[in-house]
């Protein structure tokens, strides 16, 4: 199982958008505060559809919380621009963390100085895209890690 996580999501439809992902493809879904929206959101309830209850997600009080439950730091990844390495040029494993950062912020500057052999970017191609969309995001290099795997638990 792969591992999303969010840091600080601030519009519903990306996160009810990655959650739907999560279900479809059995990753969990891990939600750190301050959120920008209230989890009873109707956009995140519609973005998700009916699939809210199939997914494995928990929400965290801070990224501090979080880390203490990861069993290894070596596992997490990091996705922001201008890391030095694609995403498609490490090799996942199962129970990895795939962290992204706030829609408007991207990471905290503080996380990817801390782990800078684990930040990771999607290459861009035009000088002045800023950013992709965050559940497009997330799709890209989940799907990646799942390849990677040869796609386990596919039905």
């Amino acid at each position: 199982m792969i591992n999303v996580v969010l840091i600080a999501p601030e519009i519903p439809p990306n996160t009810g958008n990655v959650a739907r992902l999560c279900a479809a493809t059995r990753s969990s879904l891990h939600l750190i505060e301050p959120l920008g929206f209230r989890l009873n959101d109707s956009y995140l309830k519609r973005a998700g559809m009916d699939y809210w209850e199939h997914v494995a997600w928990k929400v965290w009080p801070d990224w501090h919380r979080f880390l203490e439950s990861s069993p290894s730091t070596d596992r997490l990844w990091f996705i922001e621009s201008g890391g030095a390495r694609r995403y498609d040029e490490v090799t996942y494993q199962a129970g990895d963390c795939l962290v992204f950062g706030r829609e408007t912020k991207g990471l905290p500057s503080d996380l990817l100085a801390e782990y800078p052999s684990q930040w990771i970017r999607i290459p861009m191609f035009h000088p002045t895209a800023r950013s992709l969309n965050l559940s497009n995001s997330v799709s890209i290099v989940l799907y990646e890690a799942l390849r990677q795997q040869s796609f386990p638990r596919e039905e």
